[in-house]
């Protein structure tokens, strides 16, 4: 009865399998290996593009290494002021850009919006004294659960592109997000305009592994030194690849998103009958964002249910995380576990109420 994220599910076993496959014989070290080669390949035919693919064992390594791309030193990247890079990343963009400044913008439901960067640009572009604009970052799907649609991504790329920006997609979730819009990986990414994606793996049923998808391959002719420097260049870059090759077969990657989706969207539908339960945001991946009493939030916490407040211990939004391996039957436990809390304090508040009227009588 595990809601915290997705990062507490286990790992695919066709992903275990494979690892268990990797682990027979020799392989050639350093990404040189056949099997690294035949993802690259994978990921081609997936985003239907020419592209250039490194392989990390984390997202905060893909999305540092992946702006450090974009942005100069001296560069600003403009992000949500709730984005991943912002606020769990401890820095680690600024480190490997160098010291490039991040500028957060508000933007409801977790997502940026083309009219709040447009305002921003060109800003202070060729002035000496300011950090001169050079990336935009979304995420995919964002920190709300929400899902950027095609146009959006679009709008936002024709204004970073025509003051010569550079756009990154932290796809921490970007298998949820295809899952839910019904579209190409290439409709998501390079064909709405993205330059550097983030493609995680690690959430969705992978033991550790990203890739920085790269749609110019003249961009990256850096990032090879970049990763080595900053210890990502894993010696036995099967354990990487392995886990890719079976993420991407056969649709593993999209099949385990669609499933963590639908325990969300049955969570999110069976809560939102009860009150005093609110949603927060549109439920469009594997996140849920409910407002809910501090006296049910204490009722679910004692009856074993795990879950985060969002974003502090005094909050009362939490936030239910689903995975490729949720149960139905632990969805089914929390609601109804919801329902008996929430009738039992609407029993008591009448109750209250009732004592109180007595007494003023």
């Amino acid at each position: 009865m595990d809601f915290r994220s997705d990062n507490t599910a286990g790992f695919a076993p066709e992903i275990l399998a494979a690892l268990a496959a990797a682990n027979e014989g020799p392989r050639t070290s350093y990404g040189e290996d056949e099997q690294t080669q035949r993802v690259q390949a994978q990921l081609q035919g997936l985003f239907e593009t020419e592209l250039t693919a490194y392989f990390v064992a984390t997202g905060t390594a893909a999305n540092a290494l992946g702006l450090s791309l974009l942005a100069p030193a001296w560069g600003t990247i403009f992000c949500h002021v709730d984005a991943h890079i912002a606020v769990d990343e401890c820095g680690a963009p600024e480190f490997f850009t160098g010291g490039a400044k991040l500028q957060p913008l508000a933007g409801e439901h977790g997502k940026l919006h083309a009219g709040t960067l447009a305002r921003q640009l060109p800003g202070a572009l060729g002035v000496v004294h300011h950090s001169q604009p050079a990336a935009v970052s979304i995420s995919q799907a964002s920190e709300a659960g929400t899902c950027y649609r095609p146009e959006e991504i679009a709008a936002l790329a024709r204004i970073a592109h025509r003051h010569g920006l550079g756009v990154h997609m932290d796809g921490a979730r970007f298998a949820n997000a295809a899952a839910f819009l019904g579209v190409t990986p290439a409709e998501l990414s390079w064909r709405s305009g993205v330059d550097v994606l983030s493609f995680g793996a690690s959430k969705n049923g992978a033991l550790a592994a990203e890739a920085i998808l790269v749609f110019d391959p003249s961009r990256a002719a850096s990032l090879g030194f970049r990763r080595k420097r900053a210890g990502h260049l894993f010696s036995k870059m099967r354990v990487l690849s392995a886990q890719l090759e079976a993420y991407l077969t056969d649709d593993l990657w999209l099949r385990q998103a669609r499933h963590a989706n639908a325990m969300a969207q049955r969570l999110a539908e069976a809560l939102k009958a009860v009150a005093p339960v609110r949603l927060c945001h549109p439920v469009e991946a594997n996140e849920v964002f409910v407002e809910l009493p501090e006296r049910l939030i204490q009722a679910l916490y004692a009856e074993g249910f795990q879950f985060y407040r969002w974003m502090d211990e005094r909050s009362t939004t939490v936030r239910l995380v689903t995975a490729f391996n949720t149960r139905p039957q632990d969805v089914e436990a929390l609601v109804a576990a919801v329902k008996h809390h929430a009738q039992d304090g609407a029993a008591g508040a009448v109750a209250d109420a009732s004592q109180s009227f007595e007494g003023k009588r």
